[in-house]
């Protein structure tokens, strides 16, 4: 090979090595752009994810402060009303109890001191000698009470019947079905309530729980336990610090012939029924009921009628609760009445409501019984009247008349 040809062949490998070279520099700047060119896009969506986020969490912050704002608007809204609504009943409370009206005065304290849960509301404005200085006024009693027996015809086997063609009795009641039991709703001004008149008073007595003394049973209990039409909640019960079950009675407590509590004169009143189902009502010892043949008592009070004769408003001073009453007519029949109070259908009724109901109605002798939540009826298998308890149904009783 000539030296000419042999320069010529390494010229030519050399721009060969230089000429790949250059591809092979070409193809790394290539490869190395389009890396780039990736790494660039992953990076954009990483930055548009992340601001995709942060835009979500701006969102839902605010989204949480206008709920938030909303929210404390509206509890805003409901603290300035309670404010608002406890400052008006506070003044309209301080124009009771300090204002000109005694009347008034003595109205909004004893419903208030009827009640278990509400006693201390007078005494916000009230000291308490002043508190005592008004029940002191009004814990007088009617005295002694002497029945007049022969006020009262008890019915014999052969009852009469009414005269009239419309089968209405001299009280305007009509015995619909013949089973001896009228049963009528009532509804005068600002209260209403339910009243069974039982025709023969010897279907009524008292029952009781299983156990003196322990858990009391409610209406409901009594009548199934007894197999009773109906009934209403009777005596009251010894609840110390609030802590009574509701199966321990109060004051002078017969059933069925036996003495369970022979503490008299505790309470403002008893009523009993004798073998013959005339009514007793009145102050009496047990001795004296013994001499009576009372068979069936409870007790709690005030009188509301004896002999025919209204108590004397000026005994009768009380608030507007519910009420449960029981009351005989001069033909024997036994009045159950309830009273529903602190609902909207019914705001209550003081004693002298009832006294004037149970008049019209021919009581001549009657006694108020235990009322607020314990107020109740039962009656053919049902509730017939509105508890006022906050569980909305009869509370454990100590004692219920019951007919059968």
């Amino acid at each position: 090979m000539s030296i000419n040809k042999m320069f010529f062949c390494e010229g030519a490998a050399v721009n060969i090595k230089k000429l790949v070279s250059k591809k092979s520099v070409a193809g790394n700047d290539l490869l190395d752009e389009n890396v780039i060119e990736e790494k660039d896009e992953i990076s954009a969506a990483h930055d548009a994810e992340k601001a995709e986020r942060e835009a979500e969490k701006k969102r839902k912050r605010a989204k949480r402060r206008r709920a938030r704002r909303i929210w404390d608007r509206i509890a805003g809204f409901f603290i300035a009303t309670g404010i608002v609504v406890g400052c008006s009943c506070l003044a309209l409370e301080y124009i009771l109890v300090k204002g000109p009206s005694e009347s008034l005065r003595d109205i909004f304290v004893n419903t208030m001191d009827e009640t278990r849960r509400f006693k201390f509301i007078p005494r916000i404005f009230l000291t308490e000698e002043e508190y005592a200085d008004i029940k002191r006024t009004q814990s007088k009693t009617a005295g002694e009470v002497v029945m007049d027996q022969s006020l009262i015809k008890l019915p014999t086997e052969e009852a009469d019947k009414p005269e009239n063609n419309d089968g209405k009795d001299a009280y305007g009641l009509v015995d619909e079905d013949g089973d001896g039991i009228i049963y009528q709703e009532i509804r005068r001004g600002s209260f209403a309530g339910n009243m069974c008149i039982i025709l023969d008073p010897k279907r009524v007595f008292v029952g009781m729980p299983d156990n003196y003394g322990g858990v009391g049973l409610t209406l409901e209990e009594m009548c199934l336990k007894y197999d009773a039409i109906g009934g209403i909640n009777a005596g009251g019960f010894k609840d110390d610090d609030g802590t009574g079950l509701g199966g321990f009675p109060q004051g002078l407590t017969i059933i069925d012939g036996y003495c369970y509590n022979d503490e008299a004169f505790t309470t403002d009143g008893a009523a009993g029924f004798d073998i013959n189902g005339l009514m007793h009502v009145g102050y009496f010892t047990y001795d004296e009921a013994v001499e009576n043949n009372i068979v069936n008592c409870v007790s709690f009070g005030p009188i509301l009628i004896s002999n025919g004769i209204p108590t004397d408003p000026q005994y009768l001073s009380s608030g507007v609760n519910p009420r449960t009453a029981i009351a005989q007519r001069a033909d024997g029949a036994v009045i159950m009445l309830v009273i529903d109070g602190r609902q909207a259908h019914s705001a209550g009724a003081t004693y002298q409501d009832v006294v004037d109901l149970l008049l019209d109605y021919g009581a001549v002798n009657a006694l108020n019984l235990d009322g607020g939540s314990s107020t109740v009826m039962w009656y053919q298998g049902q509730y017939v009247n509105k508890c006022s308890a906050a569980y909305g149904t009869s509370r454990p009783l100590p004692t219920a008349f019951l007919f059968k």
